[in-house]
């Protein structure tokens, strides 16, 4: 699976020769693209935020890890939506993401016909998912920026919670997602949000993100959103 198609045999086809160590600018290129893949490949299997987000964390935890010139990152991809699926209760069948992932590359294309082809790298899901087990050493289980946002809001349809959501989607196009705590993520998106907006909110003994973490403070929140400004200025790269 790679370049535009998916679908190629894969015995061992997650396995590329070995780079570098140092992250290029064309590593972060592939990293971002391929979680991009990761959320459209989560929402055409009708997957929930958190395992789609999940999906994308195993992702990241494992390249780094590993040189991304050694494993298909394509496939990595494909293995990590199958085990957040089964982390997060909502498991997905590996011929639904070896379908879905194959039409992301060749659109309007039928599935995949139960050949060789299809049950090589059906293997290939299996195996690479167990080599991310391995290599996380089994610690596959996160909390996410996403509880702050739920569990202290309730204005879930406000354009103000929407657009918050939005940007914590895009953070996990980036090892920023890991780089931070989930709470200083969530608090910063809302900040960014508020501010967007032009809400300004009442001022009392101490800042609003103090309420609802104590421990984070302006120098977090302004790191966050400064990571998340060069995610939006790699997109721009990517197009």
């Amino acid at each position: 699976m790679q370049g535009p198609s998916c679908a190629r045999p894969a015995s061992r086809g997650w396995l590329r020769d070995s780079g570098g160590d140092a992250e290029s600018d064309r590593d972060i290129k592939t990293h971002f693209r391929v979680c991009r893949f990761i959320m459209e490949t989560g929402v055409k299997l009708g997957m929930r935020s958190v395992p789609v987000a999940t999906a994308c964390v195993l992702y990241h935890r494992f390249f780094q890890r590993v040189s991304v010139q050694a494993y298909e990152p394509y496939l990595v991809a494909m293995s990590c939506v199958y085990l957040a699926g089964k982390v997060e209760e909502q498991h997905t069948r590996t011929r639904d993401i070896i379908n879905v992932s194959h039409r992301y590359f060749n659109s309007g294309s039928a599935p995949l016909e139960c050949d060789k082809e299809f049950w090589d790298l059906r293997d290939s899901v299996v195996q690479c998912e167990l080599l991310i087990l391995r290599q996380l050493n089994f610690q596959v289980s996160f909390e996410h920026p996403h509880k702050s946002l739920v569990n202290r809001h309730g204005w879930s349809r406000t354009p103000v919670a929407e657009t918050s959501w939005a940007l914590l989607r895009d953070c996990y196009h980036g090892v920023m997602c890991i780089r931070h705590m989930p709470q200083h993520i969530a608090i910063a998106t809302l900040h960014l949000a508020l501010n967007s907006y032009g809400v300004e909110l009442p001022v009392g003994d101490k800042e609003w993100w103090k309420v609802l973490c104590v421990g984070v403070t302006k120098a977090h929140i302004d790191a966050v959103v400064s990571d998340l400004l060069q995610l939006y200025d790699m997109e721009a790269k990517c197009i």
